[in-house]
């Protein structure tokens, strides 16, 4: 069994990836919806929320847990992978694992404020490919419209024009989307920078790494459970667009 969990909405990206390319496995969602936003919280405050729902996971009887979470990856994977006896996996290292014998020249990542502050996406890009330009940009309005489902509107889009207008005055090749609510604006991104830059969805990276991880699959009808910290009311629209499917919200208490 599977355990997922993110600040609120993003991580079913990731979710919806897992699922799609492990088809027999049990997962267990956990939405931090309380605690939302992660982005712009202390390091200290990120960890200990990070512990606090690997427990609650653990809880469940998982196998191994999937932080589907770009700020909690890069400011508390490292605070908590050896903490527990089960595996722990981010966001980043299945990611720059696909790009590492790529022949590049120069990357964007988008993340969250936090994110971009640990400089976590850069220092291990450049352990792997150190002669790559990395250009960050934080986007720190774009989970939360995610969250309230804008992800398609005027608003979305004057928004991404501007987050990414650093990007026009650059040759990049890829775009990393280091925060797991961002592949929900995929299209305006790609409209924005044109076909030219390969969007970077990290959903789909850890995916394939769990899928090389966990080679011998039981085939079983799979059981999904989703829990949220707090039933705002947004979650759920945005995840039925997001999955194709109505799903059912089991409060943490």
């Amino acid at each position: 069994m599977i355990g997922i969990f993110d600040s609120g909405v993003g991580g079913l990206t990731v979710f919806k990836e897992i699922s799609t390319n492990l088809p027999h496995e049990d997962i267990i969602y956990l939405g931090d919806t309380k605690q939302f936003p992660y982005g712009n919280k202390s390091k200290e405050t990120i960890v200990e929320l990070t512990q606090k729902n690997i427990e609650f996971l653990i809880n469940k009887n998982v196998d191994l847990v999937v932080i589907a979470c770009g700020t909690a990856t890069s400011q508390a994977l490292e605070e908590v992978k050896n903490k527990y006896q089960i595996p722990i996996i981010g966001i980043i290292e299945p990611t720059i694992l696909e790009l590492q014998n790529q022949t590049l020249q120069s990357i964007g990542v988008i993340a969250t404020t936090g994110t971009i502050r640990s400089n976590a996406w850069e220092k291990e890009i450049k352990k792997k490919l150190p002669q790559v330009q990395v250009i960050n940009k934080a986007c720190p309005l774009l989970a939360q419209m995610a969250e309230e489902g804008w992800t398609n509107n005027q608003i979305a889009k004057y928004t991404i024009a501007e987050y990414l207008n650093i990007f026009h005055h650059t040759n990049i090749q890829k775009l990393i989307l280091g925060c797991t609510h961002y592949p929900l604006f995929t299209e305006l991104i790609q409209k924005e920078l044109g076909e030219q830059v390969e969007i970077i969805n990290t959903g789909k990276n850890v995916a394939k790494y769990l899928k090389n991880m966990l080679k011998k699959q039981e085939k079983h009808q799979p059981q999904y459970e989703f829990y949220l910290t707090d039933l705002e009311s947004e979650f759920l629209r945005v995840a039925n667009n997001l999955l194709q499917q109505e799903i059912e919200i089991k409060l943490v208490t």
